[in-house]
């Protein structure tokens, strides 16, 4: 990936961030909160966590949840999966997709995914995810898509990858299929990007780490092919570029056009694993405690020619100047999760338990 010759990062003293360093009160949770989406003012959230606490008052809730944004009330949405949840996604009508390692869910067999009603309800219609389990959901072109790493989904075979056809609930037919696993999704115009450790999509060369498939068929776009060097955590898409979070030795966040090419890239002593946009402003996340001040680093992710310090956090302009927002976080994974829209802000989730030095367990909303 030629990304680290194009752009080193200095910090910048130019406009702030779009939203505050403080987060605003919301539940917190007892373990790692891996999944987040939201619909309209609620924030739904999945992991490995069997708690939540807020103001105080601890309620159950088992790997899923739902809070209100703007009052930081936890809602009576509680549906209790008995593994892991990974991924969660919205649907139009306002349902919840989980996805993950989970067998049951509310005690009724679900092979890795459900859907669940704004209700808290599960739907009757049930599938099977063999051979592995869902990474990344993304909702878009009137499909549930599906990323991770496994071989079937209803017996039917698809590689890492497939879609539920949102109007009849049943497997779709569009397929697109990766030699290894796919970490991230994101839904952009005619397209559908992957992010992972592939090598290999529909069995075309150079097509590793990064891609967009066709919303028709699910065949490779030609046209965006940008083949980063180092596994892909996290990708999104906000007006004319797509965003991605790499790892390898430190890490990378990179601005892409749509045509595939790397416009800058700033680098990180860690990996960066989550990565959201609001309006003029990306916002990254991962395990690194610094932003180096240039494209070189060594062993173990280290800055060579000086750094910045950005715990877990950070946020640059959309021409890739790192912006004073920096509410530091703490803990070895760091942030897993980002999603950013207007109506709730910048949402970030993982293993942390504080930022700025203050308790904050494993979710913060910025408004």
């Amino acid at each position: 990936m030629a990304v680290a010759a194009l752009v080193g990062v200095v910090a910048s003293g130019a406009a702030n961030a779009a939203v505050s360093e403080n987060p605003v009160v919301t539940p917190v949770f007892n373990g790692p909160v891996y999944a987040v989406a939201t619909a309209g003012n609620v924030v739904y959230v999945g992991g490995e966590f069997n708690s939540a606490v807020v103001r105080g008052k601890q309620a159950v809730r088992t790997r899923l949840a739902a809070f209100d944004a703007t009052t930081g009330a936890l809602l009576n949405w509680a549906p209790a999966a008995d593994r892991t949840v990974r991924a969660v996604a919205v649907d139009p009508d306002g349902s919840v997709w989980a996805g993950g390692d989970f067998q049951t869910v509310d005690g009724q067999p679900r092979d890795s995914l459900a859907r669940i009603s704004a209700a808290g309800a599960l739907d009757p219609v049930s599938f099977r995810v063999s051979g592995g389990s869902p990474r990344a959901l993304a909702v878009g072109h009137g499909r549930l898509y599906v990323a991770g790493v496994f071989n079937a989904v209803n017996g039917v075979k698809r590689g890492n990858v497939a879609a539920i056809d949102l109007a009849t609930r049943t497997l779709s037919g569009w397929s697109a299929r990766t030699d290894d696993v796919v970490n991230a999704l994101a839904v952009g115009g005619d397209r559908v990007y992957l992010g992972g450790a592939f090598h290999r999509v529909n069995d075309v060369g150079s097509t590793a780490r990064l891609i967009a498939v066709k919303r028709d068929g699910g065949a490779v776009d030609m046209g965006f092919r940008p083949r980063p060097d180092s596994i892909v955590w996290g990708v999104t898409v906000s007006g004319d570029r797509v965003y991605a979070a790499l790892g390898g030795r430190g890490g990378r966040a990179v601005s892409y056009t749509l045509n595939g090419v790397a416009k800058w890239a700033i680098t990180t002593d860690g990996d960066a694993q989550a990565i959201a946009a609001l309006g003029n402003t990306v916002y990254i996340g991962g395990h690194f405690d610094h932003v180096c001040r240039t494209a070189r680093n060594g062993d173990h992710g280290v800055c060579l020619d000086g750094s910045v310090s950005r715990v877990k956090l950070a946020a640059t302009d959309v021409d890739g100047k790192l912006l004073p927002w920096s509410p530091q976080g703490n803990g070895i994974r760091g942030v897993l999760a980002l999603v950013a829209n207007a109506q709730v802000g910048v949402v970030a989730a993982g293993e942390f338990t504080m930022l700025d030095g203050r308790s904050q367990k494993r979710i913060a909303v910025f408004r």
